[in-house]
């Protein structure tokens, strides 16, 4: 599916950056969409199966269904294509964090900009 971009620049290494993005029992600190999240790792890899509970209150299952560690990863929440996540390495301390947007689910890209907003106070 098409999708588009809306990134950030974060004054941290792409490591740290990739390893807020990858943590499960962090995406409620950072994703403004989730409340909560099981799953049978803490850490993402392909494959990986669980359920994010939505801010709307609804349990939602979802899978991992590309990783490339320590650069992408994406999924399916519902079974539907949803964001994919991206670092891009600028240097020692500097990194761009990107969210692909599916363009179906373009509003959400505002959720997405939040979701930056409070990855970069993380990295602070």
């Amino acid at each position: 599916m098409p999708t588009f971009d809306t990134a950030r620049i974060m004054g941290a290494s792409a490591s740290e950056a990739w390893a807020i993005l990858i943590d499960t029992q962090r995406w409620t600190e950072w994703g403004p969409s989730i409340v909560a999240v099981e799953s049978s790792s803490r850490f993402i890899r392909a494959g990986l199966r669980g359920k994010v509970r939505t801010f709307a209150g609804l349990w939602l299952p979802f899978e991992i269904v590309a990783f490339e560690d320590g650069r992408r990863w994406s999924w399916r929440v519902a079974g539907a294509a949803a964001t994919g996540h991206r670092v891009e390495p600028m240097g020692p301390r500097r990194c761009r964090v990107v969210f692909e947007v599916p363009w179906p689910l373009a509003p959400y890209a505002l959720v997405c900009q939040l979701a930056l907003v409070r990855i970069a106070r993380l990295l602070a």
